[in-house]
């Protein structure tokens, strides 16, 4: 989205009215595709995607490094950001937790889990949870890191959403968020005409549904630019806020310090 476009509150899929409209349509998409999600995430980024996670990761090293530390990865979806992050954790033990408001989702992150291993040979297995991003059910100041990949721009408030990392984060705690951005100059040109004309067509051809290809890059056009998300980050309490564009800028890490 460009910075001189209106305010957008949070994500609506074609057909909601309202928030809560919103939030069921978005939940019936990713119910719809989530057999395929993994497949159809690697091959419409070219793979890419796993290295934007590793790197978002990366980034905390020194919270996971910490054995003591609460970690939460927020829409976790299937799950790849919550293994990203356990693999960077290493021989340490924090405590990694995955919420995501697809019980379809959180079952495929769930038989994904029983196949992965950490560094020390362990089953690495992130506990899950069924949750609402907006209406967390933790309490106030309990995790040292709030990750999100790729699915805090489907949430129906985006404010109501930081504001909801910033209460459950200690004092101190950080907050990443990984998703799509809109680059700009002729890589915003190549990058437009695939987002918005190829891959819907072979996401649908390959899913079987339409709805969420065709939802997946107006979803991108209308979440907020780098600029002001970073200035509705220190809005909602984040003393920090930065973004750090990947891949020419289609897609960013922004962090923000409670």
């Amino acid at each position: 989205m460009s910075e001189t476009h209106k305010f957008v509150v949070g994500a609506s899929p074609e057909g909601a009215a309202d928030a809560r409209s919103a939030a069921r349509a978005v939940r019936a998409m990713f119910t719809s595709i989530a057999p395929r999600y993994d497949l159809l995430n690697h091959l419409l980024s070219f793979n890419v995607d796993r290295m934007w996670w590793r790197r978002s990761a990366h980034a905390f090293a020194h919270i996971l490094a910490q054995s003591d530390s609460r970690v939460l990865d927020l829409c976790c979806g299937t799950g790849d950001m919550t293994f990203a992050l356990r693999k960077q954790a290493g021989k340490c033990s924090p405590q990694i937790l995955g919420a995501d408001f697809s019980h379809a989702m959180l079952q495929r992150a769930h038989s994904k889990s029983l196949g992965n291993l950490s560094e020390n040979g362990k089953p690495a297995t992130p506990r899950w949870i069924e949750a609402d991003a907006l209406c967390l059910p933790f309490p106030d100041r309990h995790f040292s890191l709030v990750t999100s990949a790729f699915g805090f721009r489907n949430l129906a408030d985006y404010d109501a959403g930081l504001r909801e990392i910033v209460r459950v984060l200690k004092p101190g705690g950080e907050c990443g968020i990984l998703d799509f951005s809109e680059p700009k100059g002729i890589m915003g040109r190549v990058y437009r005409i695939y987002f918005k004309q190829v891959l819907p067509r072979v996401g649908t051809l390959l899913s079987g549904v339409r709805g969420p290809y065709a939802y997946l890059p107006n979803s991108v056009e209308r979440f907020p630019g780098p600029q002001e998300m970073r200035e509705r980050m220190r809005r909602a309490g984040f003393c920090e806020a930065s973004w750090i564009p990947y891949t020419f800028g289609i897609a960013g890490l922004y962090r923000g310090k409670k």
